[in-house]
């Protein structure tokens, strides 16, 4: 009889164990999701910038924003002016505007300036200097892009910046793109101003 209480006894208290495990077992697990869940994502990359470097890279914002230099393959961009534009000094494409205005064609010399229909663009400064994006909010940047204009306050974007495109990114993603441009090495250069199409 007195082995049965012990034996008893025994199990008793190895339920009791069991159950104490159990019960704090969800809390943990809880715990771990929590943690999880306020993990900041990256898209697989260890900070914001390196993900907003490899979007500004995949999406080929270098093709308009960096001058390029020419090489044996051709023109490359100039990665002393990584993102800084079209440079002040440099002259648009030596075109007869109006014809090409007339002729609905687009022209371009180093992707950095285009002239068509819609008039001259110049790829702007958006490096992290106060000529480029230095200055701007990231909320500034997001309504740019998701409303197509400058800054998301004046003028529209125009050819051949394809927003229409970019404006369906995530917030995660475009908050990375914002981050990685304002790290990137600040460059002074104030690209010329749009400027209109010509008259007839």
């Amino acid at each position: 009889m007195k082995k049965q209480h012990a034996l008893c006894s025994l199990a008793a208290v190895a339920i009791g164990i069991f159950l104490m495990q159990c019960s704090s077992a969800p809390s943990e697990s809880k715990k771990e999701n929590v943690t999880a869940e306020a993990k900041p994502f990256y898209g697989g990359f260890a900070s914001a910038e390196l993900y907003g470097e490899h979007l500004v890279t995949i999406c080929a914002c270098n093709d308009c924003h960096t001058p390029k230099k020419m090489t044996d393959h051709g023109p490359e961009p100039d990665s002393s002016l990584w993102l800084s534009g079209h440079p002040a000094s440099m002259p648009a494409p030596a075109v007869d505007r109006t014809d090409m205005a007339e002729r609905g064609l687009a022209v371009t010399d180093f992707l950095t300036a285009w002239v068509g229909p819609w008039g001259t663009t110049y790829a702007p400064n958006i490096t992290g200097d106060e000529t480029g994006i230095g200055m701007w909010s990231e909320q500034q940047f997001i309504n740019c892009i998701r409303e197509g204009k400058l800054k998301g306050l004046s003028r529209p974007l125009l050819p051949p910046m394809p927003w229409q495109f970019y404006k369906a990114m995530t917030d995660e993603e475009l908050k990375a793109i914002f981050a990685y441009l304002k790290s990137t090495k600040p460059i002074k250069n104030i690209a010329p101003a749009y400027e209109p199409p010509t008259m007839n």
